[in-house]
């Protein structure tokens, strides 16, 4: 399979569903530690028996029952908090109405499968995906009722983050959680090729523990993650090649010096420099369609000099020092809206790669689930 062929992952049917599972916690000393990540490396079939091996030394611990968790983590300043389950993976959507979760970018079908076969052989999801929606009241008051209670666990990792997590257990809170969330949709923010991983294993053992993946819910309208831009770097065309293509796609070009054109950036401008010349890209773009969308869509297929490779950046000082050492264009993104992504992902579209920078994530071993737990 050609290895950089991308494509949709399925959809999960609804209703959406975070089921409780028996969390796994790095102890707190271990969690943010660059360290912790040997855990889960080669050999992917030792996994669980180096983790059992840290159990028994103190520096892992497994809750005897099982939970739905409320996870709230800060950090940099930015508090999110969010509903941590098993997502039901059972069901596939049928029909566009039918869609519980949707991917916003496509995968590549090799990196899924690695993913899939590395879980298989680790017994465990090691870290869940995110998934982001506009949460409804009824969630909220569960959260809210919650957010009243002691924690079970409380802590600042080696990182700097620092965790909340609380339990929800009891039969009836959870049935509250299940139908709260059974009508809503979310869309994922970070951990597509993890989905479509679970989904692969889904299928190839349907019935079973592959049933189910983690997830952590967040809720965009009470603690969102920030939504930031990633910048291109085209190595191969030219900066004067780039602005020909962006006025051959319908856009309006302009050439100034640095300050105007980064004081330009917005949402329906692009800025784009070689590191010695500056122009501005103005697009026409609608409620539903994004910036990095006209971008691929409608400039790079009109340039001369197609992009030899397409570099990725979140910062624009690391985009321009790039294109300065590769003599290639930086091309700096506006940050999608939220909601005009939403719009794209419910008319059944997809953004190109990267095109989203959801921040920040949490430190890895928070919560894991082990896939011997079922």
């Amino acid at each position: 399979m050609d290895s950089s062929a991308v494509v949709t992952p399925p959809y999960v049917a609804r209703p959406l569903r975070l089921r409780p599972f028996r969390g796994l916690m790095l102890a707190p000393g271990r969690i943010g530690d660059p360290a912790s990540a040997r855990a889960f490396a080669r050999p992917y079939k030792d996994v669980a028996a180096r983790l059992t091996s840290w159990q028994r030394r103190g520096q892992l611990r497994r809750d005897d029952t099982s939970a739905v968790y409320l996870h709230e983590y800060t950090a940099g300043g930015i508090i999110v908090r969010g509903l941590v389950g098993a997502l039901d993976l059972s069901h596939l959507a049928a029909r566009p109405e039918e869609r519980a979760v949707h991917p916003h970018e496509g995968v590549h079908p090799v990196q899924a499968d690695e993913l899939a076969g590395r879980m298989d052989e680790m017994q465990m999801n090691p870290a869940p995906i995110l998934l982001v929606q506009h949460g409804t009241s009824a969630t909220r008051d569960l959260v809210h009722a919650l957010l009243e209670t002691p924690p079970a666990h409380a802590y600042t990792d080696r990182a700097g983050q620092q965790h909340r997590l609380w339990a929800i257990t009891q039969p009836e809170d959870l049935a509250a959680l299940d139908a709260a969330l059974a009508g809503t949709r979310a869309m994922i923010a970070d951990g597509h090729h993890r989905y479509a991983a679970y989904l692969r294993l889904q299928r190839q053992h349907p019935g079973g523990p592959h049933d189910f993946g983690l997830a952590m819910l967040v809720d965009q309208d009470e603690t969102p993650l920030f939504l930031g831009a990633i910048h291109r770097v085209l190595v191969g065309p030219t900066l004067s090649e780039l602005l020909a293509a962006a006025t051959a796609g319908g856009a309006q070009v302009h050439t100034c010096e640095e300050p105007a054109a980064v004081a330009a950036l917005a949402p329906d401008t692009l800025v784009a420099t070689d590191g010695t010349g500056w122009a501005t890209i103005g697009l026409t773009t609608s409620p539903d369609r994004a910036a990095v969308q006209v971008l691929h869509e409608e400039i790079l297929p009109e340039l001369q000099t197609p992009p030899q490779r397409i570099g990725y950046h979140h910062q624009v000082d690391d985009a321009h020092a790039h294109a300065r050492r590769s003599h290639g264009v930086a091309v700096l993104m506006p940050a999608p809206d939220f909601d005009v992504v939403l719009r794209i992902v419910a008319g059944g579209r997809l953004l190109p790669e990267k095109a989203t920078s959801f921040q920040p994530k949490p430190s890895l071993g928070v919560l894991i689930r082990s896939l011997r737990d079922g």
